[in-house]
């Protein structure tokens, strides 16, 4: 009789070597779509789309549905969901615009909006967390509530801004270098974000949170209080987001972040974050984000009609998921 000796498996560098490389692989993937996008708006409205201006304003418009995505990404990364991103940022930009939060000036609109957004996520991570609920029904009842209070907040009315020092944000003459400030303040959240995922404990601890909870357990991590430092993050995110859209439309209005929980949603899985947890790109995410963003601006420019811009965004989604199946099954 033959024995066999069995197939050693591949050295633990070498294998995290093979997935830093096809993250790359799907980022570049990414970053071919974006420049493909960026060839048809240039081809169809040249002369708007390749504007100065026009890339300002995507940039801008990525800006605060992007910081959302950062905290999707941690939240997903660990296996759960937050369904209640959208509701939080209206709540958020309400509060912080009613008439006696703009008494205390820039500091109480900025201050309001954090509050408020980790206020929120404060809920959600207990109720997750400590309360066993399933995220998914958690951050439901997070999107009714809020949406809710922030109607009641408004009674249906706009809240006009009237603190010059947050309008001028908005202005040409608040630009660096032609970066608009919400723009840095975007690349400032998705740095913090990387090097938080990539670089740190609270990092790998979510991530072994998200592949295997019962594991991560064993292991010595305190997976409850992981997942309410995540819905936390998640909050923080909204709260800033929310005053970056106030700076951008100038208002509050309950109907802020309308829809925003699924554009992170799909924004992070289009970028390689895994729907099931145990693996995230805040790259990836951002790329995602900016890929839809750009739709949007084209279809927006050549005067299509937004229902075919969401087949669209629904045929990017189907494919990202499929292409994560087959990369699950390969053994990522």
């Amino acid at each position: 009789m033959t024995l066999t000796t069995p197939a050693k498996a591949p050295p633990r560098e070498g294998r995290w070597r093979t997935l830093g490389l096809r993250a790359d692989v799907r980022n570049l993937s990414l970053l071919g779509v974006l420049a493909v996008l960026i060839v048809v708006g240039g081809l169809t409205r040249p002369a708007e789309f390749l504007a100065t201006s026009n890339l300002q304003l995507v940039l801008t418009q990525a800006s605060v549905i992007g910081v959302v995505t950062v905290g999707m990404t941690f939240v997903i990364t660990s296996g759960g969901i937050d369904l209640s991103v959208g509701a939080i940022v209206a709540l958020a930009s309400v509060w912080a615009t009613t008439l006696a939060t703009q008494e205390f000036g820039f500091a109480g609109i900025l201050f309001t909006a954090v509050a408020v957004g980790l206020g929120c996520g404060l809920v959600n991570g207990v109720l997750v967390a400590y309360g066993g609920m399933v995220p998914f029904i958690a951050t439901l009842a997070m999107l009714a509530s809020a949406r809710g209070l922030a109607l009641q907040i408004t009674d249906g009315k706009t809240q006009i801004v009237t603190v010059p020092s947050v309008l001028d944000l908005g202005l040409p003459d608040a630009y660096v270098l032609g970066i608009p400030p919400l723009v840095l303040v975007f690349a400032a959240v998705t740095a913090a974000g990387w090097l938080l995922l990539n670089r740190t404990t609270f990092g790998r601890r979510t991530i072994a949170v998200g592949g295997n909870p019962e594991a991560a357990r064993l292991a010595g991590i305190d997976v409850r209080r992981q997942r309410l430092f995540l819905y936390l993050l998640s909050g923080l995110c909204c709260g800033i987001a929310a005053f970056l859209l106030i700076v951008l439309a100038g208002s509050g209005q309950n109907t802020n972040g309308n829809l925003y929980e699924l554009d992170a949603i799909a924004a992070a899985i289009i970028g390689g974050t895994l729907l099931s947890g145990g693996r995230g790109t805040i790259v990836g995410s951002v790329l995602g984000v900016l890929v839809f963003t750009t739709i949007t601006n084209i279809f927006a420019l050549n005067n299509l009609q937004s229902d075919v811009q969401q087949i669209a965004k629904g045929a990017i989604i189907v494919a990202a998921v499929l292409l994560q199946r087959r990369t699950v099954r390969d053994g990522t």
